[in-house]
């Protein structure tokens, strides 16, 4: 599915005439992070479904509607919930809220995710600053900036060298290190699901350098590195990737929730001295 700029500013008029706070950042919330927007103030809620051309969330954990207002020094768009490719949706249709959040003002995007650990030095609570991510979706030839190229958006060939924002990656470790946070650095690797990976796959992943996998991120950032956003990425590792055939361990999406829920507070203290830090 190809979207028209103006399919993209349906949606942010619906947004935009509700707005009461400039918005510059956005926070996309992965699966048990969405009690991160209720430390937003002065909140407006928006359900998805007022939203046109805007994708349903169905799973479990995702809300489904947008909180809008102020976080540490910002105002702020928070996403409870986000589409997935697993769900049915296009890659487009992943990309499209980070498209009107553009469209909105905003020049800086966090990303958040609920991700399996697979560096052995990771337990479950600890957070990892993405500094760089293995799209296994893109390389099978899913990218949501496959099809015409809608300049308005930026260029088709996207540089993701510096994908992650340095200076942000450097808030955020000094704000985890005052709070006393565990918070690691390295690659996520993102893979479609949305089954959970099988022991050998985990060894592959480890093998080619990713220290967490998920099923979502990477698109939404391409999208946004394309539009000139700033991201910074964060992954709560809610469960510890099964490497061995005959283990007794056995990653469920309830297992991820319940580790999403318990990360809660520390990814809130986290964004929360990051966007005290950053200038909006």
């Amino acid at each position: 599915m190809n979207y028209t700029r103006a399919d993209y500013e349906q949606a942010a008029a619906v947004i935009r005439e509700r707005l009461t706070v400039p918005v510059t950042v956005g926070l996309v919330l992965g699966s048990g992070l969405g009690p991160l927007a209720d430390t937003v103030t002065e909140p407006l809620v928006i359900s998805y479904d007022d939203l046109p051309g805007w994708p349903r969330s169905t799973v479990l954990g995702h809300a489904g509607r947008l909180v809008i207002g102020r976080l540490g020094n910002c105002g702020v768009i928070a996403q409870q919930g986000r589409a997935h490719f697993y769900e049915g949706y296009t890659q487009q249709q992943v990309g499209f809220a980070v498209r009107v959040m553009h469209l909105l003002g905003i020049r800086t995007l966090i990303v958040t995710n609920a991700a399996g650990g697979i560096n052995t030095a990771y337990q479950v609570g600890d957070l990892m600053m993405l500094n760089d991510h293995i799209n296994f979706v893109g390389m099978a030839g899913h990218n949501p900036l496959i099809g015409a190229n809608n300049a308005d958006f930026g260029d088709r060939f996207v540089s993701m060298t510096q994908t992650y924002d340095r200076d942000l990656r450097q808030i955020a470790a000094a704000v985890a290190a005052q709070a006393g946070i565990t918070l690691h650095e390295g690659v996520y690797a993102c893979v479609a699901g949305p089954n959970f990976e099988t022991p050998a796959e985990i060894r592959l992943l480890r093998m080619v350098g990713a220290d967490t996998v998920g099923m979502s991120t990477a698109h939404e950032v391409i999208v946004a590195r394309q539009v000139g956003m700033q991201v910074l990425a964060v992954s709560s590792i809610t469960n510890l990737a099964v490497d061995q055939i005959d283990s007794n361990l056995e990653t469920t999406h309830r297992e991820v929730l319940d580790g999403g829920a318990q990360i809660v507070p520390r990814m809130t203290t986290l964004l929360q001295g990051v966007l005290e830090k950053i200038s909006c």
